[in-house]
């Protein structure tokens, strides 16, 4: 869980952006997203091969 402690002097606005940037990097909004509805075990089998035989293409073009 992120969490931030702020003295009297911090400013509420460097708290919050503190904050922002501790949830991005604990990756919690985008577990969120991802469990916002139930997908089908098939499903997230086929989206990852379809995610990783992107990701290769991108590479053999980048690479070459």
């Amino acid at each position: 869980m992120a969490e931030v402690i702020i003295d009297d002097n911090d400013s509420f606005e460097w708290a919050l952006k503190l904050f922002r940037r501790k949830v991005q990097r604990a990756g919690i909004l985008k577990d969120v997203r991802n469990k916002r509805y139930y997908v089908k075990p098939s499903t997230v089998r086929r989206l990852k091969s379809v995610a990783a035989r992107r990701r290769q293409r991108r590479n053999r073009r980048s690479s070459s």
